[in-house]
């Protein structure tokens, strides 16, 4: 199992099979939230497809292709980081995250994000991390401007979400870029 510890308060780590009633229950709570931004979460309808999601980032995890982890907020579960479309060859990858409406704007993702990618940098040796989200996702892009990751271009109608072709965002920041931020070793 993986965990990082943010702070006092916040955790990350890998989601278990006890977590898929409370993983499916903040995305069931959120539905309307989440729904514009992600396609995975018409999929998840019961409690079933969470702990299938779980069983397959563990796979994942174990097979070293991506990791993902849970934001716990006093052991709440609130949200989520990933990491995926892992090149090793390149040393790259993608990050994505969420969280639930109510944790929204106290700055809880950009912290999480700071420890995750930190981790990424550090642990797995990566250079560079990419961050993709819908050009309309204001609060995304102040979350990937706010961990300094720079925008690299829009692929234009290349994500088709909720019945529509949308713009996608791609954001990068480097290892060296990370490290003169975030003052790392």
């Amino acid at each position: 199992m993986l965990k990082l510890s943010v702070d006092e308060q916040l955790q990350l780590r890998t989601y278990t099979s006890e977590d898929a009633p409370a993983l499916f229950s903040v995305i069931n709570e959120n539905r309307s939230h989440l729904r514009r931004w992600f396609y995975w979460v018409d999929s998840t309808t019961k409690e079933k497809h969470s702990l299938a999601f779980i069983q397959q980032a563990q796979a994942a995890l174990d097979a070293q292709e991506g990791i993902v982890l849970g934001i716990f907020f006093n052991n709440t579960l609130i949200g989520g980081v990933g990491m995926l479309d892992w090149k090793k060859d390149l040393k790259k990858a993608q990050v994505g995250y969420w969280i639930a409406k109510q944790q929204e704007g106290k700055g809880i993702v950009s912290l999480c994000l700071q420890v995750f990618i930190s981790y990424l940098f550090q642990s797995l040796d990566l250079n560079k991390i990419e961050i993709q989200f819908i050009a309309e996702n204001k609060k995304s892009a102040a979350v990937a401007q706010r961990i300094g990751a720079r925008i690299e271009g829009v692929l234009r109608e290349s994500y088709w979400m909720n019945g529509r072709l949308e713009d996608l965002v791609i954001a990068g920041i480097l290892k060296r870029e990370w490290t003169n931020k975030f003052q790392l070793k």
